[in-house]
């Protein structure tokens, strides 16, 4: 056959490879707008062998998520005579995955990571994403344009093959079509699958980190098609085997609590004899990061730190915090299992996975089952965010939000609402304390502020109060900062106040404008403030102690005497030892393990790095120069494995379930 008769047969073929050639070229101007977009986070480490190390990562999951979205285009180009049909499936697949793309570029800055599946169970109960979506397309219009602008190249530029079948030879180019589709099909199976040998799996989120050296540049070589694909259906939990001795594990690391004995009360003055039923109230502030509050800071830059939060500051100065606290996740969701269950976030978020299904206690069905009433408090819609059925799932008994603060004729009802996610903060604030002084003693609630979070607004009356500083968070902190200082002005004067435990935090950080708290660790400090009012003893200071979110339930149970055994991730920090005391928390598939003075970075498999806390930028690995390296590797093995192997078993009660 002759040069010119064989041309039409492989021009469907050339056209395919031209055209995926193109689509290679918008996922490349993607990444670089992701970079560019989110550089602060990036460019301390952006020597140019790494940058390029990363793009080429890059390709790889480029090509895997290219072949995987235009596997139906190819298959119509290839083996029907639907020319048009082909080009309009190319653009719109392409293009879904720009949008894509580009909405990560804004998103990634809030949970560090790219999206997975994970986002459609988190805000599936959320009637209000039409305008979050349109507020950020307005806020974002360059992005908005740049999509315009490449899904008209994708089309202007797209290459046809010309006629569908050479007059009078379907018989021959059908058969010739499927031969070339077969020859390529081994090509696109190891472009998916990463590699062409055997030994390569199909690569996952985590082979990302093979290109980096910071587990928050794995966004940066990863593409958000190839997160949300390769996320659909998959295990979360996958039990490694670490030790193969359950009594060795278990001899190194238990989530099991014992309870307090009579020995413990004995050797330990600051643990009660037995159960005090104080009151317990926590306040999860949306976004509150440790950044934004001065009196945490100081030992960070001599005094010289602003702050934006001086109500938050006058509490500080009467309680017990810490001088290393962190969040143990980047969302919401996450937030909430770890403060109010003692669960960490490993992978994906806890109550997003089938293992939400097991059986789980919490803060709030422990203290029920000793007599006190519960109540939770979110000032958005019920069922936004899936906090409500987290929280009756975790045994609180009662459940207040907008409508129920809509329906007290007492406060300012639906005009009192942030036209976005729920009430703003001074007066449902003024709601919660308002309620708590309505329920019988000893009583145990949290409450979930809003209004420090995106779109970062505050209520028209306080906008010369706090104008436009810094970073657009800072003046919704500050207005946040003055609802808290306004609640706690209300509780001092109720009966209750002075038997009551105060813990607040954040459920995760935010927006960051100091270069120390961009970093792989410093993207999780959160504050832990423990404020006692009626305890003289117990004297308000910063321990030199490391201290996390899961933390905060088996804590309070130290503080009340809580006798019996229960299930919590985290320690009784106020009863254990600094050099005992440690944090945990996962990001991009590295786990991070806070212990020792040292930041430990562990894939799953080996140490990547260990840094110094005293490294505020995490500029030097001493990977293999610090004697606890081993033991700290160790202790992270024992969590992750008792971890997997109770979510996965169904497990996470002090006893197994019947």
């Amino acid at each position: 056959m002759k040069t010119k008769t064989i041309i039409p047969y492989l021009q469907p073929l050339a056209t395919v490879l031209c055209n995926l050639l193109l689509a290679y070229v918008v996922y490349f101007i993607a990444r670089l707008v992701f970079l560019v977009t989110n550089y602060n986070f990036f460019e301390g480490h952006l020597a140019w062998p790494h940058l390029m190390e990363m793009l080429g990562g890059g390709l790889v999951f480029d090509t895997a998520a290219i072949l995987v979205t235009n596997s139906l285009y190819i298959a119509i180009l290839l083996l029907t005579p639907w020319r048009r049909l082909a080009r309009w499936v190319y653009v719109v697949v392409n293009a879904v995955a720009l949008a894509i793309n580009l909405a990560d570029c804004v998103y990634f800055r809030f949970t560090m990571r790219r999206t997975t599946t994970t986002v459609f169970g988190e805000f599936r109960n959320e009637n209000n994403l039409t305008g979050v979506i349109g507020t950020e397309m307005v806020n974002h219009w360059y992005l908005v344009l740049l999509f315009a602008c490449l899904v008209y190249a994708m089309w202007k530029l797209y290459r046809s093959p010309g006629k569908a079948v050479p007059v009078g030879k379907w018989w021959v180019w059908y058969p010739s079509q499927v031969l070339l589709l077969a020859a390529l099909a081994p090509f696109v199976v190891a472009g998916i699958r990463g590699g062409f040998t055997t030994a390569v799996r199909p690569i996952t989120i985590s082979n990302a980190n093979q290109y980096v050296d910071r587990p928050i540049e794995a966004a940066l070589v990863l593409n958000t098609p190839f997160s949300i694909y390769r996320t659909i259906g998959k295990d979360v939990f996958v039990v490694p085997a670490y030790f193969s001795d359950p009594n060795e594990m278990e001899a190194v690391y238990s989530p099991v609590h014992a309870g307090i004995t009579s020995s413990d009360s004995l050797t330990n003055s600051t643990r009660p004899t037995g159960l005090i039923k104080k009151n317990v109230v926590i306040l999860i502030v949306e976004s509150f990061g440790r950044e934004y509050i001065g009196s945490l800071n100081k030992p960070l830059e001599q005094g010289q730190y602003k702050g934006y939060t001086p109500c938050v500051d006058s509490i500080v100065a009467r309680s017990v915090t810490f001088s290393h606290t962190y969040c143990n996740g980047r969302k919401s969701i996450d937030g909430m299992p770890s403060i109010l269950s003692s669960i960490p976030m490993f992978v994906e978020p806890f109550f997003l996975t089938p293992a939400s299904m097991n059986h789980v206690s919490g803060i709030a069905s422990i203290l029920a089952a000793e007599g006190y009433q519960t109540a939770f408090f979110h000032g958005a819609q019920r069922g936004s965010m899936g906090f409500q059925a987290f929280s009756r799932a975790t045994g609180f008994q009662e459940y207040y939000g907008r409508e129920d603060y809509n329906a007290d004729a007492r406060f300012g009802g639906d005009d009192d609402f942030d036209g976005m996610w729920a009430i703003w903060d001074e007066p449902f604030l003024q709601y919660y304390a308002t309620k708590m002084s309505e329920m019988k003693e000893p009583f145990m609630t949290a409450v979930f502020t809003a209004s420090s979070h995106h779109p970062y607004q505050i209520p028209e009356k306080y906008k010369d109060v706090y104008p436009e500083e810094g970073i657009e968070i800072h003046k919704c902190i500050r207005y946040t900062d003055m609802a808290i200082g306004k609640f706690f002005e209300k509780a001092s004067h109720e009966p209750w106040f002075r038997n009551t435990i105060f813990v607040l935090t954040s459920d995760h950080t935010n927006q960051s404008d100091h270069a120390f708290y961009q970093t792989d660790i410093g993207g999780f400090c959160s504050p832990i403030i423990i404020y006692e009012p009626g305890n003289q003893e117990r004297q308000p200071e910063m321990q030199d102690k490391i201290a996390q979110q899961i933390d905060i339930l088996p804590t309070v149970l130290g503080m009340l005497g809580y006798q019996k055994p229960y299930f919590a991730f985290g320690i009784d920090v106020l009863n254990t030892p600094a050099e005992d005391t440690w944090a945990v928390n996962y990001l991009n598939g590295i786990y991070q393990y806070v212990k020792h003075g040292h930041v430990l970075q562990f894939d799953g498999q080996q140490t990547k790095a260990v840094y110094a806390l005293s490294d505020s930028l995490m500029q030097h690995n001493l990977k293999g120069k610090v004697t606890q390296q081993p033991q700290m590797e160790k202790e992270l093995k024992a969590i992750i494995q008792q971890y997997m192997e109770r979510m996965t078993q169904d497990r996470l009660m002090p006893t197994t379930p019947k």
